[in-house]
């Protein structure tokens, strides 16, 4: 069991959403976050004054999905979000240890469906 963790542009979400139901994975979670990275923001002026905007708009999402869904799972946020610009995101693989239905109590692979 894997968490694959995201962060694209919110522009994208859409994109990646179409493409993780093309690929059959459903269940995701979704947030708004604030970030920079190699992209590092900009400058405006408002005013008159300098401001220096360094934490951009992301989206990040959280998709718990068992070990032969992990690799159509990045292949699809990848095809969702990628623009070849600088900002188009990141993609991080956990292992979890564990998954619980509340609802049935299950486990592990069972839980997350």
């Amino acid at each position: 069991m894997k968490l694959v963790i995201a962060y694209i542009q919110p522009e994208k979400l859409n994109n990646v959403k179409q493409t993780l139901f093309e690929g059959g994975i459903t269940k995701m979670s979704v947030t708004n976050s604030l970030g920079c990275g190699q992209q590092g923001g900009y400058h405006e002026s408002y005013r008159g004054v300098d401001i220096e905007v360094n934490l951009l708009r992301k989206v990040r999402l959280e998709i718990a999905v068992n070990d032969d869904f992990v690799q159509p799972t990045i292949d699809a946020i990848v095809r969702g979000a990628k623009s070849g610009n600088i900002g188009d995101g990141k993609i991080f693989i956990l292992d979890m240890q564990e998954c619980v239905r509340i609802r049935t109590g299950e486990l592990g692979m069972a839980a997350i469906g």
